[in-house]
């Protein structure tokens, strides 16, 4: 069984061309956006900035730079992954030590309500899906909402 709970992406979660100037003015439209669509609570903004402040999400891989930033279940209403494709990349900082700016290409954003062991087979899932080249390629080739979603479930299956 996988890892990941295909279903969770969705084309209505898929943006491209998304435009913040920083983590934070990303965090804050995104909050916007999942309050509204009923995916969060209104402690989301407030606790992602809090978690992505104590544990930086961005991850530079050899084929493209990404954020998975992630909060506690208790801030969800509904489970979600949210893909987003920013029209210029939005600077997060390393993960776990790493340390350092991160030029975001690419944000999945997880709302998941599994446990924390959970949200690090996700999160493993989707670094092995990001160290491959070719898996790379063709999710940065993609356009449309329906087509994320499709590449997105085909690699995380």
């Amino acid at each position: 069984m996988s890892t990941v709970d295909t279903g969770l992406f969705t084309p209505e979660l898929v943006f491209f061309d998304f435009e913040a100037k920083d983590r934070f003015e990303f965090f804050n439209k995104m909050s916007k956006i999942l309050v509204e669509k009923g995916y969060v609570k209104d402690t989301w903004l407030d606790a992602i900035l809090t978690r992505e402040k104590n544990y930086p999400t961005g991850l530079q891989f050899e084929h493209i730079a990404v954020a998975l930033p992630h909060v506690d279940p208790e801030n969800l209403i509904k489970p979600y992954i949210a893909v987003i494709k920013p029209k210029e990349p939005i600077v997060f900082e390393g993960m776990a030590g790493i340390g350092g700016d991160v030029p975001a290409e690419l944000i999945v954003n997880l709302g998941l309500l599994a446990h924390a062991e959970g949200q690090v087979a996700v999160l493993q899932a989707l670094m092995g899906v990001f160290m491959d080249e070719a898996s790379v390629a063709d999710i940065t080739a993609q356009t449309t909402p329906e087509g994320m979603v499709e590449t997105m479930q085909k690699y995380c299956a």
